[in-house]
């Protein structure tokens, strides 16, 4: 319908085209009972680094309009283009303002450039994260991992009108009258070759979403997957809460889709009985004591000044003694003063303005007179002291004898509370989860700053919840593939690397991001004369700024700017981040090649982490060209380019028992089949360049 009306408001007659939206709007009102949706055909994605050549559909960088020109004619740096219009005209622009343009359903043919890779964990798989427009990232791996995924994970943009993704390079806001109908298209698509991937007979799949698009996912998911056993997980992700216009939403969902003999492991927590099922199996397991100065929003003094007063200590003994009066909002304290004859302790926010305490004074006096606040460090930039309490939940946990008061500091008065060592071992998890860990701050944004060094992304899950969803989804499945295809800052990567430290597993993850750069700095960027095809404003998009250098910190221990991880960040087991895991993890950015380069052998070097990937992204990778077959001690897999030389090569792959894939390099099918039947049946074999050539042109038709 998005077609139909901009051809419609192209009618010059202003009465007949107020007549025929009429006649559209009529017909729409006729809709059957169900999700109706129009598909927006077609998606596009820019690329910018591939070779402008004579019938390449293009676009003109630096003009606004979306109009599509195909390319008549190129001489040196001059291009002659003609609109895709109608009445098509053609003009000249130069060719290093023009970015070739790829339809959705138009067939691609993907390679992989490495761009760095972390090697810590021996043998183990490597872990995969794909810098590519994650509709085509799919179809790339359609090539290596069809039928072969154990989870998919995926996050997608919530549609909450905010502007938080695009619809064919435009932001969708709120006032677009097709915002939800363009986002179901997006996910149609994506979903369809998504479903190719999962193993049919033994899968699951996990779509997180708040209430914008919650139902309409619901639908579209029993509409494509009806064979799936679906059930809807609410998980109390922000406990502050965000108010709307009438209630304050403290939730998101997540949509779990069992396939075949899938099943949901049983785990050492339900996920929300306060009670055994929340304690950690550590017997000196502590709670988490939070900081008592407020963060985030509503976190300035003059939001809440009743929040904004003193608390009087004794720095010598460490003791809190009382609280002091709230001054007027038109004074400011000095930090330095005494109060009431003791040291007083204000909230100083990070960048020194004042902030607000997260307890209002009465019930931080009744809280420490029991031990449940506690002095901190003084911070002397500052000038002022970290301070931490117990929140309600552990306070409830001591009061049903869940944690222990093992003593009471006798000069603090505060507690020291431990865990009871009596968690059980197999609960079945609930559909409602509430955990305080799965808050996105602690588990979110406090993670990412911490890995990052800035608060670089918005919005980021808690990696905790994301652990104990793998968890229960591959604790039977310690080698599985998991795949996510919106991986915004990796944190999919991030949980699945530290379940794998937990248990000694081997599960691999491959992530798709692209290199977004947000609408506010895009604006300021082509304001300073950038366009996306340049150096400058690739380096502030989400792949370069966000998810490489997390996923680099979370493996390393370390941050890009080589300072270690903070030492408050900790894994899910209590063990520090600054520890680094140990883990494998290359990263790649998708490229797209001509075919006809790809079948002379001439594009080997972007082909080679494909062939890898397709034996399993583990051990040796083959990225060099043999004149006769190589079958490298360190890879699983080999490669015979000629034919000739096919006896010595089978011969070769007989004698080693962990060779799981033979690549032949024919155009011939006769002389494929022959080697291949006297391969071992262990082993799989696939035919190049053929095979690769025939899976692109195939996978993309009907997939706009």
């Amino acid at each position: 319908m998005a077609h139909i009306d901009a051809l419609i408001d192209k009618v010059a007659d202003p009465a007949l085209r107020q007549l025929l939206h009429e006649q559209v709007a009529q017909l729409l009102s006729r809709q059957s009972f169900g999700l109706v949706y129009q598909q927006h055909k077609p998606e596009t994605v820019e690329l910018y680094h591939y070779k402008v050549r004579r019938n390449c559909k293009v676009r003109v960088l630096r003009e606004d309009d979306d109009v599509l020109y195909r390319v008549e004619k190129v001489l040196g740096s001059d291009a002659t283009i003609a609109s895709l219009s109608e009445r098509p005209q053609s003009r000249h622009v130069d060719v290093s303002d023009l970015v070739v343009i790829r339809e959705f359903g138009e067939p691609i043919y993907p390679g992989l450039r490495s761009l760095g890779a972390i090697e810590r964990g021996g043998d183990k798989p490597s872990h995969v994260v794909v810098n590519a427009e994650n509709f085509h990232g799919l179809e790339t791996l359609l090539y290596t991992h069809e039928h072969k995924v154990d989870v998919i994970y995926i996050d997608p943009p919530y549609n909450s009108g905010a502007r938080d993704w695009k619809y064919n390079n435009d932001y969708v806001d709120g006032v677009d009258k097709y915002r939800h109908s363009k986002w179901l298209a997006m996910m149609e698509r994506r979903l369809r070759l998504a479903k190719r991937l999962l193993n049919p007979a033994d899968s699951a799949m996990v779509v997180t979403i708040d209430e914008n698009e919650v139902h309409h996912l619901g639908m579209l998911l029993e509409k494509l997957f009806p064979e799936a056993t679906r059930q809807l997980v609410t998980i109390v992700n922000n406990p502050k809460g965000v108010t709307r216009s009438t209630l304050s939403r403290v939730e998101e969902y997540a949509i779990f889709c069992f396939f075949g003999s899938a099943i949901a492991s049983s785990i050492s927590d339900d996920l929300l009985t306060p009670g055994a099922d929340d304690i950690p199996e550590d017997e000196e397991s502590r709670p988490r004591w939070k900081g008592l100065l407020r963060s985030g929003s509503n976190s300035r003094r003059e939001q809440h000044p009743t929040f904004f007063y003193p608390i009087l200590i004794d720095p010598d003994t460490r003791r809190i003694l009382g609280t002091g009066a709230s001054p007027p909002l038109d004074e400011d304290p000095d930090p330095d003063a005494l109060v009431d004859g003791h040291v007083a302790v204000w909230p100083v926010r990070k960048d020194g303005t004042w902030g607000r305490w997260m307890l209002k004074p009465q019930t931080l006096r009744e809280w420490s007179a029991k031990g449940y606040v506690a002095l901190g460090n003084r911070d002397a930039r500052r000038k002022t002291w970290g301070i931490s309490y117990l929140t309600t939940e552990p306070q409830n946990q001591i009061a049903a004898g869940i944690l222990e008061i093992r003593s009471v500091d006798p000069v603090t008065g505060v507690v020291d509370a431990v865990y009871a060592n009596n968690a059980s071992s197999s609960r079945r998890v609930k559909t409602v989860w509430h955990r305080t860990m799965h808050d996105a701050g602690v588990g979110g944004t406090a993670v990412v700053e911490g890995l990052v060094g800035s608060r670089a992304f918005d919005y980021p899950k808690s990696v905790y919840a994301v652990r104990d969803t793998l968890d229960l989804l591959t604790r039977h499945k310690p080698d599985a593939v998991i795949v996510d295809f919106f991986a915004g800052s990796g944190t999919t990567l991030h949980a699945a690397a530290m379940l794998n430290q937990e248990d000694g597993g081997q599960r691999q993850c491959v992530l798709i991001t692209n290199n977004e750069v947000g609408p506010e700095r895009q604006r300021q960027l082509a304001a300073e004369g950038y366009t996306p095809a340049d150096e400058r404003w690739q380096s502030e998009g989400i792949f370069g700024r966000v998810t490489r250098p997390r996923v680099e910190a979370a493996i390393l221990g370390n941050r890009a700017d080589g300072t270690p991880v903070p030492p408050s960040l900790k894994n899910a087991d209590g063990s520090l981040m600054s520890a680094g895991l140990n883990e494998n993890v290359e990263f790649f950015d998708l490229t797209y090649e001509d075919p006809d380069l790809v079948s002379l052998g001439k594009k080997f070097a972007v082909v080679a982490p494909l062939l890898w990937l397709k034996a399993g992204g583990r051990g040796g990778r083959i990225d060099k060209v043999s004149e006769t077959w190589t079958l490298p001690e360190a890879a699983r897999y080999g490669i015979l380019f000629d034919t000739d030389q096919w006896r010595e090569f089978v011969e070769a792959v007989k004698k080693r028992d962990n060779v799981v894939h033979a690549f032949i390099v024919t155009d011939s099918e006769a002389t494929f089949q022959q080697i291949f039947a006297e391969l071992p049946t262990n082993v799989q074999s696939t035919q190049l360049y053929g095979d690769y050539l025939r899976t692109f042109e195939i996978n993309t038709r009907g997939q706009a």
